[in-house]
């Protein structure tokens, strides 16, 4: 409240100055007398006049007009003379017509009335006034017969009520005056109708009562009563003859009915349309039948159902939309539904409309010679006809005026001559309705006149509008002109509006002083003076502070503040919004409040408010009360949330939070973190926005515009955040203009001929206002030209089209929204897009370094060629190799290039391949693209040192020899002077020994040595040389022939796959299988794998290095083995491999005896065995003497069996049951006892079915128990075992048997 006193006080203050000054201005023009004026209606009847035949008839018109207008009527089209109806009077310098109808009937009176107010300026139309006699008839006498139903059919109790004027409201009523209670399965229609969707037993009753109420006359109708008799199967047997000889029995729509679905009763089929008029109100019904009663649900086809505007009523049987438009046509679908079924109706609703206003004529006040324009705009549905008169009388059959221009729903008036003043209908209608609309055409001259009091005194709040009335009058319409002592006012800060008011939207200090308003106009000019005086705000410097006081304690709350000191303050105190309590406790001076000995009544919230003649600023603090509680001795825990947040102290940019704090739970509370959510851009998050020492419980929140802020705080102390406290309420605060500009702004074309300019949005919290939009600003920078501007919303970039190529523009985006625009931005500097460069760099060459490097010069391309720039200037080389100088080598490489950025004029082109001819070109490149290349240049390489040779391979191993193939190296770099291969043995240490060198000429490529040691490893390297030197070596290990003599052969016929093995040969003996091979390829990681025909098991690795022999250990005896050798590069993945070898382990002599199959054995198991058969036998023949009862002593004692009845939970007899503790009856070993160990009372192992068919036991018809106490001799040994029980020994017996 407080803070909308503020804004009206600080902001809108000078607006109700000028608001009243503008008022007075009104009424001295139209009243003062002063100024002709044609006449205008001020009051009329309304256009369908329903009147009371009871009462006079009073048909109002009431008109202004200088002078005075007089009054005239006429009914059905023609003159009323109301001098010669003596009934009929016209008030006074009124036009009103008041009809005395006592002695006379109302009817008399019925008709068309229209009135005119004219005076010498014109003439004034009223409305065509219909009047009409209110009527309520009688009901209509009728006898209504009994209506006996079923219970569940469904049935209608029709109203039909006499036709009024007014129509009537209808409600049923019982004989007592009561309402009849209505629900989703008894409503009334919109016709008045009583629908039943089906009918129960309490529907019965004999007062069913339909009663209309005619609104003007106050009269109530009743319908006679009717009555509904409900029956059900059984009373419809025993009465349906004696109904049936009374009354008519009915059948068909009445018929009985038992659960069913739904089915419409109102309306009729599937679809139906309904026609509304704009403005109206639209009702639409669906009342359905069906057991259980149906439900009713709408909803609109296309589109929603205005959530503001619509309601249902009756149940959801009927849907309500007010103040129709043309949005709201359409279909509507109203569905019934109950659990056996549902069915829909679609209603198709057309809108039409009845004219309405788009622009009204309005009075047209011109001086001679000008020029002006009637408009009198309207729309409809079918559109309306516009029609126009002059003083009544159809434009058409007015005198020729060629001032005048009609042209459809406007008039044209140009060169306007004293002494044409009229008054103009506008007429617009269709089917539904009509408009009529009255506006005067005033010629005046009048010279200036100020309405404005002289030196009128203004005063205003620093910082707040300031509005300078000059209101005025004159025709032709005055020009207005602000003069101070010094200048004339035009421009920051001043604005003058139309009306001549002054405004300066943030009056400072300096802003005061005198202003004088001048107003001119052809015939004279006149002016006034006024004063402003601009006011300091009143501030509240210290704010009451939060309070936690024991009882009888003394609380003083301050309130110190600032003022202007020509203004009166008056300190007004409040507790809780409401006046101090009259209690002499209180104590007020002049910036505190005191009270004393608080008791916990005294808790609140206390508001201190400074008023002044011109504003009032307020702050407020909680106080609250309580009594000294010793804490328990307990561990520290996390503190107990904050409670009772309250908002005190609202401004436009801050509010106060208070808060009360909640047990800190042994450890001091440190601070209070208060949290915010905005609901309007962040629903659901949770934000930090302050934090307050542990001691303080008010915290003042520095706020953001246009944010709906939700406050909660937690509490913080050792132990850590205690929960958040629950939320406040919402605070809302006002839009305002953008503080801060989009970040991140960029320009940069994607287009030789287009600037894309790109930001980063505000966020919603930025925003501080609805509609924001962004005005994207550009210009061509250094060129002298206006800022070229945009508003674009919701979007980050703009692309601006039809720029030039490559050319710096300086870009703004600044925020706007619907309060104002952010700060002026910073320019930003960008580019407009790049295209290809045009021409290549010149002056191209190469200098070569050596065999591997050459240089590459050029001469840059001029920068108005380059047509873009990324950064710097940039250069890209092309070069590929052509051929090597070899003859035989015509191999031609891809292109290469390399990119050398900034404003170079070299570039080094490395790795080059020697003794080789190469191609290259240079281009220059921008953030388009590449320009076109140079003429292609070539240079050669000198040579090289070799590469290494291509592979090398031991071949055709014998006992002494072995021959050593090698290829040449792919990258000669030069002419092969010849190979150097150096070999050296491997001892089986894997000490390498003297190494032997050989030389050999560029055409050779392989050499047999001999003379080498058998079963032994050689290491050989080898290398091709040029006259540079010496290239890379190559190593390969071969085995010359190994003594087989020891081992057992296994021949096996292997064909190496691929040319990287060769030789593959196997030998088995009892320690495991021994590989060998040859291998050439260049991959050094060789695995032996392995593993067992026909098995899924993975294959077993083991690596062999660089060996080519390899014995495989752990195989098992007499298993057949797939095994091969395989290379992998460095990822682990085959490049070579052997075939599959299949391998027989031989099997070992078996040393192991069966023990199954020793005779010892199968005497000792037939020995246990009849010792086992011998325990059972004996263990069965002592338990079956102590194991008889005295059953038939029991049955003859006992005849009946209920007196002893069975133990229905464990299957015994209550009375037969054994003695636990005995010892012929403890459980035999192995049989199920508890898992504690013990055997309960009423779980005895000696039940009757141990003795019998388990549960198959019968009785005699006395109760007497027949079955045997032993098994059947036919049971099988399977069926003994099935139980999950452990075997009884008779069971025992039988499976032996």
């Amino acid at each position: 409240m407080y803070k909308a006193f503020n804004y009206l006080s600080g902001c809108l203050f000078p607006f109700f100055i000028f608001a009243g000054a503008l008022l007075y201005a009104l009424f001295f023009l139209h009243d003062s007398g002063l100024l002709p004026q044609p006449p205008t209606i001020t009051h009329q009847s309304p256009k369908d006049y329903i009147i009371d035949p009871r009462e006079n008839i009073v048909i109002y018109c009431e008109a202004k007009g200088k002078p005075h207008p007089s009054f005239s009527w006429t009914r059905n089209g023609t003159h009323f003379d109301i001098d010669r109806d003596p009934k009929v009077i016209m008030k006074p310098s009124s036009g009103t017509l008041v009809i005395d109808i006592s002695g006379e009937k109302a009817e008399a009176y019925e008709g068309i009335y229209q009135c005119m107010a004219r005076n010498e300026h014109g003439t004034a139309v009223s409305n065509n006034i219909v009047i009409r006699q209110s009527r309520s008839p009688l009901w209509a006498k009728e006898r209504n017969e009994p209506i006996i139903v079923q219970e569940g059919v469904s049935l209608v109790l029709p109203c039909r009520p006499p036709a009024g004027l007014p129509p009537p409201i209808i409600f049923w009523m019982d004989n007592n005056f009561q309402r009849l209670p209505q629900s989703s399965r008894v409503s009334q229609a919109l016709n008045g109708d009583l629908y039943f969707s089906n009918v129960q037993m309490e529907d019965t009753r004999s007062d069913y009562i339909c009663y209309a109420r005619f609104p003007h006359t106050q009269t109530i109708q009743q319908k006679q009563p009717i009555t509904v008799n409900v029956l059900n199967m059984d009373a419809i047997n025993e009465t349906m003859a004696a109904f049936l000889n009374d009354t008519d029995f009915f059948s068909g729509e009445y018929s009985p009915a038992g659960e069913r679905p739904p089915k419409l009763m109102v309306p009729h089929g599937t679809t139906s349309t309904a026609m509304v008029l704009r403005g109206e109100v639209l009702e639409l019904e669906c009342i359905a039948e069906g057991l259980p009663t149906p439900e009713i649900t709408w909803r609109k086809e296309s589109g929603e159902l205005p959530s503001d505007r619509v309601s249902f009523l009756s149940f959801q049987k009927t849907l309500r939309i007010s103040d129709v438009t043309e949005a709201d046509a359409g279909g509507y679908r109203c569905t019934a539904m109950n659990r056996l079924g549902s069915m829909h109706h679609i209603i198709t609703v057309t809108v039409e409309a009845a004219p309405y206003w788009i622009s009204a004529p309005t009075n047209l006040i011109l001086a001679p010679k000008e020029t002006g324009v009637l408009i009198c705009r309207a729309s409809g549905n079918p559109k309306p006809t516009i029609t126009w008169s002059m003083n009544g009388i159809p434009i058409e059959n007015s005198p020729t005026d060629h001032n005048r221009k009609v042209e459809d729903d406007s008039i044209i008036f140009t060169h306007v001559q004293a002494g044409s003043s009229a008054v103009y209908q506008c007429n617009a209608s269709n089917e539904f309705g009509y408009l009529l609309g009255n506006a005067f055409v005033n010629v005046l001259a009048e010279p200036p006149r100020m309405l404005t009091p002289p030196n009128k005194i203004y005063q205003v709040i620093t910082n707040s509008p300031a509005l300078l009335d000059c209101a005025n009058f004159g025709s032709p319409i005055p020009k207005v002109t602000w003069y101070i002592p010094t200048s004339v006012l035009d421009g920051d800060p001043y604005v003058q509006h139309k009306n001549g008011t002054l405004e300066i939207h943030v009056a400072q200090k300096a802003n005061s002083g005198k202003y004088t308003c001048v107003a001119m106009n052809s015939l004279g000019k006149t002016e006034n003076s006024v004063h402003l005086e601009v006011k300091e705000p009143t501030r509240i410097l210290k704010q009451p502070e939060y309070k936690v006081a024991q009882r009888n304690q003394n609380v003083v709350f301050e309130c110190k503040v600032k003022h202007d000191p020509t203004l009166i303050p008056t300190m007004i105190w409040q507790k809780d919004n409401q006046e101090l309590p009259d209690d002499e406790r209180f104590v007020v001076d002049a910036d505190s409040l005191t009270i004393n000995d608080v008791t916990e009544v005294d808790a609140g919230t206390y508001t201190c408010i400074m008023n002044t003649t011109l504003d009032q600023d307020s702050a407020s603090a909680m106080l609250t009360v309580v009594a000294t509680v010793p804490k328990k001795a307990s561990f520290a825990e996390q503190p107990d949330p904050p409670t009772d947040l309250e908002l005190t102290d609202p401004q436009q940019r801050s509010v106060q939070l208070t808060w009360v704090s909640g047990d800190d739970n042994n450890s001091p509370i440190q601070k209070f973190i208060i949290q915010y959510e905005d609901a309007l851009h962040e629903q659901g998050v949770w934000h930090n926005l302050t934090e307050v020492p542990g001691t303080k419980s008010t915290a003042q929140l520095k706020l953001s515009p246009y944010v709906h802020y939700t406050f909660r705080v937690l509490a913080l102390n050792e132990v850590g955040l205690s929960k958040p406290s629950s939320t406040s309420r919402q605070y809302k605060t006002d839009p305002a203009a953008p503080e801060e500009n989009p970040s991140g702004v960029e320009a940069e074309g994607t287009e030789r001929d287009n600037l894309v300019i790109s930001w980063k949005p505000l966020t919603g919290l930025q925003s501080n206002g609805p509609g924001l939009q962004y005005k994207v600003m550009w210009r061509q920078k250094d060129v002298e030209t206006d800022w070229n501007s945009v508003r674009v919303a919701n979007v980050s970039k703009f692309v601006v089209s039809g720029t030039k190529t490559f050319v710096p523009y300086e870009v703004k985006v600044q925020a706007v929204n619907d309060y104002g625009s952010s700060p002026e931005p910073e320019a930003v500097l960008g580019y407009s897009g790049e295209d290809f460069p045009t021409a290549p760099p010149q002056g191209v060459k190469a200098l070569v370094k050596n065999s591997s490097l050459a240089e590459v010069q050029w001469v840059p391309v001029p920068q108005p060629l380059v047509q873009g720039r990324l950064k710097g200037y940039t250069v890209r080389v092309y070069y590929w190799r052509e051929r090597s100088l070899e003859a035989q080598d015509p191999h031609v490489e891809e292109q290469k290039n390399l990119t050398f950025s900034g404003n170079r004029t070299h570039g080094m082109l490395p790795g080059l391949q020697p003794y080789s001819l190469y191609s290259f070109n240079v281009r220059a490149v921008n953030g388009k693209g590449e320009g076109p290349p140079s003429s292609s240049q070539q240079f050669e390489t000198p040579e090289g040192v070799p590469g290494n040779p291509e592979f090398v391979r031991v071949t055709n191993p014998t006992l002494d020899s072995l021959t050593v193939v090698w290829g040449p190296p792919k990258e000669p770099n030069g002419r092969l002077t010849g190979y150097t291969l150096r070999y050296q043995p491997i001892s089986n240490t894997s000490e390498l020994g003297p190494a032997v060198e050989k030389f050999f000429p560029a055409n050779e490529t392989t050499v047999t040595l001999l003379n080498l040691k058998n079963s032994t490893r050689y290491k050989f390297y080898i290398n091709a040389n040029t006259v540079m030197g010496s290239g890379a070596t190559i190593t390969e290990e071969g085995v010359t022939v190994i003594d087989e003599g020891k081992l057992q052969p296994c021949k096996l016929y292997v064909h190496p796959v691929g040319p990287a093995f060769g030789n593959v040969s196997s030998s088995v003996g009892e320690d495991g299988a021994v590989l060998s091979w040859e291998y050439w390829g260049a991959d050094k990681n060789v695995y032996v794998e392995y593993t067992v025909e026909n098995s899924k098991e993975d294959w077993k690795k083991e690596s062999v290095n660089s060996s080519q022999t390899y014995h495989i250990k752990g195989l098992k005896p007499g298993t057949l083995y797939k095994v091969r050798v395989v290379a992998k590069d460095q990822s682990g993945k085959t490049v070579h491999s052997t075939e599959e070898l299949l391998i027989n382990v031989p099997a070992m002599a078996s040393r192991q005896v069966d023990i199954a199959t020793q005779g010892w054995f199968i005497g000792l198991m037939c020995a246990i065995a009849l010792l086992i058969l011998v325990l059972l036998i004996a263990c069965f023949i002592k338990r079956n003497k102590g194991g008889k009862y005295p059953v038939k002593e029991k049955e003859d004692a006992h005849a009946d069996p209920e007196i002893q009845p069975m133990k229905e939970d464990d299957g015994t007899f209550g009375e037969y049951r054994y003695r636990l503790d005995t010892e012929d009856h403890k459980p035999l070993k192995g049989s199920r006892t508890p898992s504690n160990g013990t055997v309960k009372k009423d779980d005895s192992d000696d039940s009757l079915v141990d003795y019998g068919e388990g549960g198959d036991g019968q009785f005699n018809e006395d109760g007497s128990f027949i079955g045997q106490y032993s098994g059947r001799k036919e049971r099988d040994t399977a069926e003994g075992n099935e139980s999950s029980e452990a075997p009884s020994p008779v069971n025992a017996m039988n499976s032996f048997v």
